[in-house]
């Protein structure tokens, strides 16, 4: 119960900013090993940026594929682990209306914001909703950023509820903007499955299977005295099967790592306008037993500038079962991750993401060796908090 245990509830950080705080108080200040630089790390060669209209295009006539687009998705899976997506079919126009209520909604006054709190009673906790992130132990150090998180995706699990009435808009363009991005995600996991050698619809058809969901996460980052003092999102990388992201415009503030470099080096994310980034979560990384991987990624704040953006994740039944398909797995490359399902993943994910620490580990086969195997060791008290999570959807609607 929050009511004896205070830590549990947070303060806005958008309120902490705009009251002034010269410093950031002791609950978001990282360890100095961890501190981010104020100058990213040269990038050893860019982020591609592929055309999606190029890649559907050929599959819709049934032509083969544009051979210099799919040289530069592969590239950029395999070197970054995400792309900027270009020729995605989104309007310039809708993507402005996205950013226009997005900092309109974080612009309202805050008994405003608060009709949509994901507090319960102001004191439970609940994964919908305007706040802050779960917080699971008084040591944890928080994020500086606030979010407004929603189910976008399918129709029967949309909380209406939290849905913000203002600003005018607010609900027609996110179920413009979510349509929209439906079709680039089947456009993405199309080129996915080619690329691996499976069927187009290998992918794209589990989307339709059961509560499939996409969740729509609004972040929006404060202003900071002390930007490298805090993270805005601290690294992490995605439980999904892949995540869209818009990101602001005018502001920089996404960083993300390389797969596989022990070097620990981040480098900024560029702002290329009217581009969607598209990376591969965690669920594509094992179901193609480690043939993409997904990357870690942070979000850094500034001390002029406040930053939004808007991440769409897609995410596969609770229930279903994710583990490396069994076309992928052979005598030359054997299974490298265990069984698990999304609810338990989500479990690993929330529990670890509080600690700073990757959910997947929990899955791949070293960690499974030693008993980490979510099929097996899930904790019972993050089992009961995603419970919670998936029965909320029959009452918030």
């Amino acid at each position: 119960m929050a009511d004896d245990q205070p830590w549990k509830i947070p303060p806005i950080v958008q309120e902490l900013a705009a009251g002034g705080v010269q410093e950031p108080p002791s609950r978001y200040v990282i360890g100095e090993q961890d501190r981010p630089a104020l100058a990213a790390a040269s990038m050893p060669e860019p982020i591609p940026i592929v055309d999606l209209s190029r890649l559907s295009a050929a599959a819709a006539d049934g032509a083969g594929a544009d051979e210099d687009e799919v040289a530069k998705l592969l590239s950029a899976l395999q070197n970054w682990g995400l792309f900027l997506a270009v020729g995605h079919g989104v309007d310039p126009g809708l993507l402005a209306e996205v950013m226009e209520v997005t900092r309109g909604f974080f612009n309202l006054p805050p008994e405003e914001k608060q009709k949509y709190s994901n507090l319960v009673d102001g004191k439970e906790f609940r994964f919908e909703g305007y706040g802050d992130d779960i917080v699971l132990s008084e040591d944890q150090i928080l994020d500086w950023g606030d979010r407004l998180y929603l189910i976008v995706e399918p129709e029967s699990q949309v909380a209406h509820g939290l849905w913000p009435a203002q600003p005018p808009g607010f609900g027609g363009v996110l179920r413009e903007y979510t349509a929209r991005c439906r079709g680039i995600a089947g456009v993405v996991l199309a080129s996915l499955a080619r690329l691996l050698g499976l069927h187009e619809r290998r992918f794209a058809g589990m989307m339709d299977e059961g509560l499939a969901m996409t969740h729509a996460r609004f972040n929006y980052y404060p202003r900071c005295p002390q930007p490298d003092r805090v993270f805005g999102l601290k690294p992490h990388s995605d439980a999904s099967v892949i995540t869209v992201v818009l990101i602001d415009d005018a502001v920089a503030g996404l960083q993300v790592q390389k797969p596989n470099d022990d070097g620990g080096v981040w480098y900024d994310v560029p702002i290329v306008p009217n581009a969607l980034l598209v990376n591969v979560g965690d669920a594509i990384e094992i179901m193609s037993n480690g043939f993409f991987t997904s990357p870690m990624h942070r979000a850094v704040t500034n001390a002029e500038r406040d930053r939004v953006s808007l991440a769409m994740f897609y995410t596969l039944d609770p229930e279903k079962e994710i583990e490396p398909l069994p076309e992928l797995v052979d005598d030359k490359r054997p299974r490298r991750y265990g069984k698990t399902t999304t609810k338990q993943y989500l479990a690993a994910l929330y529990e670890r993401f509080a600690r700073g620490a990757r959910a997947i580990d929990t899955v791949k086969i070293s960690a499974a060796a030693d008993g980490c195997d979510q099929t097996r060791s899930g904790r019972e008290d993050d089992g009961q908090m995603i419970d919670l999570f998936f029965r909320e959807r029959r009452f918030l609607r």
